[in-house]
């Protein structure tokens, strides 16, 4: 039975008429999460777990109409069974589980094994086809343990400011720079930020999580400030103007890219920090594995690769080609 279907608008379950992530508007859409790849303006309804809420208002309108329900929770589309839970990729994150008629299947979204902390854990869900994504899946791509990613990174910020200069992190808006600063914040006492990561991080702060507070970077903001300062940027911001101010500074870069050396070269980086919000290539066949899916769909990423793997592994797999992108890719100007 085929539960849910690709179609041109999106995952689309027309026994429940609903679409999971659409990137085409539709009258109602689950939602993953609010990276903007999975969330999209346009829709008549969304549905989303309940800290993602926020976040879909703050990023698509207050406007819209949006309803937000606790992982585990249960409600039914025309008869349909559907659940979220927990996906471990940024706040709010979820893995939509759809059951009909005694069917199982999981749309994953994004996904990540390790507890960064702020995300609720990511929780493998039983179900008869799993649609994953495979950002990385390469076997090249296995994850260093956060903690000593956070260790380098408090090394090099140190190393900075003994040679008096600020350090500069590049690190997605929404997700991976609130794990910045949770990580970081009892070895820094005071940061700066982008507009574009203050913004969202204001809204997460009035939720109550437990983040540090920064200083959002202004024109008025004086040159002092920035001297041996501890500066979270989005990646849109590198090679920009905006950067200039903060000269004598170091740049480092946090992404999963960064396993390739050659990537931090192309981006004129001083530093680069493996830290991704992404199952590694390890990841995401345990994931798949805690599944016991007879069937998975990979999405996203190295799809082809990863599909094909998992058939030589006897599970069947096929590649889907979405319109699904990825936060991090190193060409987009969003990464």
């Amino acid at each position: 039975m085929n539960v849910l279907q690709f179609t041109d608008n999106g995952i689309y379950c027309p026994a429940g008429d609903f679409y999971i992530d659409p990137w085409k508007p539709v009258k109602r859409a689950v939602i993953t999460h609010a990276h903007s790849d999975h969330a999209r303006w346009g829709n008549q309804y969304y549905l989303c777990e309940n800290a993602s809420v926020p976040l879909l208002r703050l990023r698509l309108g207050n406007d819209i109409q949006v309803q937000g329900i606790a992982y585990g929770e249960t409600i039914f589309f025309n008869g349909v069974k559907v659940s979220l839970h927990p996906a471990g990729h940024i706040i709010g994150s979820a893995q939509i589980r759809v059951e009909q008629d005694g069917e199982v299947w999981v749309a994953s979204g994004d996904y990540k094994l390790e507890n960064d902390g702020l995300s609720a854990p990511f929780e493998p869900v039983r179900c008869h086809t799993f649609i994953t994504e495979s950002t990385f899946g390469l076997p090249i791509y296995r994850w260093p343990k956060q903690q000593q990613i956070f260790d380098g990174i408090t090394q090099w910020i140190y190393e900075n400011q003994q040679a008096g200069k600020a350090s500069v992190l590049l690190a997605y808006s929404l997700g991976k720079a609130q794990r910045l600063l949770y990580h970081l914040k009892d070895k820094v006492d005071h940061f700066l930020a982008h507009g574009a990561i203050a913004i969202p991080h204001e809204v997460l702060l009035q939720e109550g999580w437990p983040l540090p507070p920064v200083e959002r970077i202004t024109p008025d903001t004086p040159k002092t400030a920035f001297k041996n300062a501890v500066i979270i940027a989005p990646p849109s911001a590198e090679d920009n103007v905006w950067m200039r101010r903060f000269q004598p500074y170091s740049l480092g870069i946090c992404s999963g890219w960064m396993q390739v050396r050659g990537n931090m070269r192309r981006r004129n980086a001083d530093a680069g920090f493996v830290l991704s919000d992404h199952a590694d290539w390890a990841g995401l066949l345990e994931a798949v594995t805690a599944t016991g899916a007879e069937q998975v769909y990979a999405t996203h990423g190295f799809s082809s690769v990863f599909a094909r793997y998992l058939t030589e592994k006897g599970i069947a797999a096929k590649e889907v080609t979405t319109s699904y992108g990825d936060e991090e890719i190193i060409n987009n100007p969003e990464s």
